[in-house]
């Protein structure tokens, strides 16, 4: 080999060195906070990243794992993280009547089909009504879950113990040992325990008006995060739609979440058909808020309803291109 064709050769692997290195660099970060690890709806960041959408838009996403949505939020208020993934919609609508800087940049889950609260097998609890005098799981205040179980002791006239378990896996621990009367959980965490009956399930999210096809969760950001970071928030709204379609179309978005979340691929087709329609993950709309307004007031976590205009405010969806 000539010595100019090695310098050639070498100016060519010096060249495409250079040409990854700037790939890797456009490759703009942000961190995300999302509560309850392994659960379809807040899977949508990993599979995501899984199938490459999220880098074809230039982003690498970071994610840290909470253990509800009132953890997750106040990452987000406190700029530890720039999006934050499951939300609830009653805890960001106090956040915000407070003047916390906080902002809506999508919704994540729509209906509480998926939130399921269960006894154990042998269990007295039969109906919502035998919740009265019990100790009833929650995840962490400010949390969909939360906002659930407030809403069935509004509805019911209930006089039960409302009681913060963290996750599903710490939830069923105390169930089991008997410290909690009734749990919580979403698929697929108590699949298995169902499918041997060790557990029943009593009530859904659905079994209450306030959270029955309204917006239960959310995206969520810093009001700084939109203002500084507008273009990559965009761009991350533009590959989560991506991957919500992908989720209900693609063989390979099912294997991402069985592998990501460590179930079979029936057990991962079951969560999603039986729990989750496409239609609640839809990012582009926050639904009933002419119910969950006066809910907010109802259930304490605002002093006053929100106006049209403080509304407009806090939810900004970035339009879908």
């Amino acid at each position: 080999m000539t010595r100019s064709r090695t310098i050639g050769l070498a100016l060519v692997a010096v060249g495409l060195a250079m040409t990854l290195a700037q790939a890797a660099l456009a490759q703009d970060k942000l961190k995300l906070a999302v509560g309850q690890r392994g659960n379809w709806d807040t899977s949508v960041a990993e599979i995501g990243t899984r199938l490459g959408i999220f880098k074809k838009h230039n982003l690498e996403l970071e994610m840290l794992y909470t253990q509800g949505g009132g953890e997750t939020q106040q990452a987000v208020l406190s700029n530890s993280v720039d999006i934050g993934v499951a939300g609830g919609i009653m805890g960001a609508m106090s956040a915000f009547s407070k003047g916390a800087p906080i902002r809506i940049m999508g919704a994540e889950t729509t209906g509480g089909q998926d939130l399921f609260w269960y006894v154990k097998a042998e269990s007295p609890i039969k109906a919502l009504k035998d919740f009265d005098g019990k100790t009833v799981a929650y995840s962490t205040n400010g949390s969909s879950t939360h906002g659930v179980v407030n809403a069935f002791v509004k509805e019911n006239g209930l006089k039960a113990k409302l009681t913060a378990t963290g996750g599903p896996a710490q939830t069923l621990t105390q169930v089991m040992s008997g410290q909690i009367d009734v749990g919580w959980a979403a698929p697929p965490f108590g699949l298995d325990q169902l499918d041997r009956n060790e557990i029943r399930i009593i009530a859904t999210g659905n079994d209450t008006q306030a959270f029955k096809s309204q917006t239960v969760r959310l995206l969520i950001t810093n009001t700084s995060v939109l203002q500084n970071k507008k273009p990559l928030v965009e761009r991350f709204m533009q590959a989560y739609r991506e991957t919500v379609d992908a989720m209900y179309s693609s063989d390979e978005a099912i294997k991402a979440y069985a592998s990501f979340v460590g179930i079979s691929e029936r057990i991962a087709r079951r969560t999603r058909d039986d729990f989750f329609p496409k239609a609640a993950l839809d990012p582009d709309k926050v639904v009933g808020l002419e119910t969950i307004v006066p809910d907010a007031v109802t259930l304490k976590y605002t002093a006053q309803p929100l106006t049209k205009e403080q509304l407009a405010e806090l939810i900004q969806i970035p339009p879908r291109k």
